[in-house]
């Protein structure tokens, strides 16, 4: 949503506007690009240009649709950390008419049907509490007893039914999924080689060496390999970081209060909540070099409905619109708010 942003300061501009305090616009590629000029670039390289107080980060966010009617308006101040981890067995091969039980492909397949069949512990941080806390009474009556049961200090009973919802399982689970595969060198041949790509989002508090021992122990078999891979290199190595996500970020009530300004326009008496991401942004970034950031891209997207990444990704028209706007309105009603010091 660069594009909101732009329109924003355009419009800023032409209205004449002189700021009560210093807005800093930083457009960088996006993961797809790669990572010269991005926001790790310019942290380490010209942290002076984007000193600043907060980071407002419009890849984060967003407005929850069912069916296009809004039901939460979410500000991001948490995120899941990103981790991306190689799977490989190698073996001996042979000529495809002799086949012998030993067979790369198979003992990867094997590895990743338990890695389908097994999942990581629920949890719950005092940003994913409060979130569902808060869009508990816009759900369904039947998600919202889920909602209520999970809360409580023993949500076993309705783990599961909770957790069938794709968006809540990835608030409330490390997950880890195969995203990629590659085996074999010809048709004629047995396979020396099977390797799968696995996707790992890691809550706060876990890192992705932590998460590799993990899918050691789950997998359970020492002909299979894993590795972490650097999603920004492609370098695989033997053991993964020990970094940690970043730390939840304090709502500020000048932030509060400009979205709930803005998101009136649109959808006024929906919830205001803030959220964890479940995927990964730079804020993660600026959040190591001591700048607190909040995701406010507020796109509406049903639930049901999240194709980012894929070759059909969308977005309503409306959406778009209404997202631009409320970039607009919400910027001028943070200036118009006290400085938070």
């Amino acid at each position: 949503m660069d594009t909101a942003l732009i329109s924003t300061f355009i419009r800023l501009k032409r209205e004449g506007c002189v700021p009560p305090r210093d807005l800093i616009l930083a457009l960088t590629p996006d993961e797809e690009n790669g990572t010269a000029n991005g926001v790790a670039w310019l942290v380490k390289n010209h942290r002076d240009l984007i000193d600043a107080e907060l980071v407002l980060n419009v890849d984060q966010g967003g407005v929850t649709t069912d069916k296009g009617k809004a039901t939460s308006v979410e500000v991001a101040a948490a995120e899941k950390l990103y981790a991306d981890f190689h799977l490989m067995v190698t073996n001996p091969g042979g000529h495809s008419s002799r086949p012998v039980p030993e067979n790369a492909i198979y003992r990867l397949a094997h590895a990743l049907l338990r890695i389908e069949t097994s999942s990581f512990p629920f949890e719950l941080n005092p940003v994913t509490k409060t979130f569902f806390g808060g869009i508990a009474p816009k759900e369904t009556p039947e998600r919202r007893g889920q909602i209520q049961a999970i809360l409580q200090p023993s949500p076993a009973a309705a783990l599961a039914a909770f957790s069938s919802d794709a968006r809540f399982n990835g608030l409330t689970h490390t997950t880890c999924i195969a995203t990629r595969l590659d085996a074999g060198h010809a048709n004629n041949a047995l396979p020396q080689r099977a390797l799968a790509l696995i996707n790992c989002r890691l809550l706060p508090g876990h890192s992705p060496e932590e998460i590799r021992q993990e899918l050691l122990q789950k997998l359970a078999d020492p002909n299979v390999a894993v590795r972490w891979m650097n999603s920004q290199t492609a370098v695989v190595m033997e053991k993964g970081p020990e970094d940690h996500a970043m730390t939840p970020a304090e709502p500020r009530k000048d932030v509060m209060v400009a979205i709930r300004s803005a998101a009136d326009s649109y959808w006024p008496g929906v919830p205001l909540v803030v959220t964890m991401e479940t995927g990964a942004s730079d804020s993660k970034y600026t959040a190591a070099a001591g700048i607190p950031g909040f995701g406010i891209g507020m796109i509406a997207i049903d639930h049901d409905d999240v194709r980012a990444h894929g070759k059909d990704e969308r977005i309503r028209v409306k959406a778009f619109h209404e997202a631009v706007e409320f970039n607009y309105r919400f910027v001028k009603a943070l200036l118009s708010q006290p400085r938070q010091d």
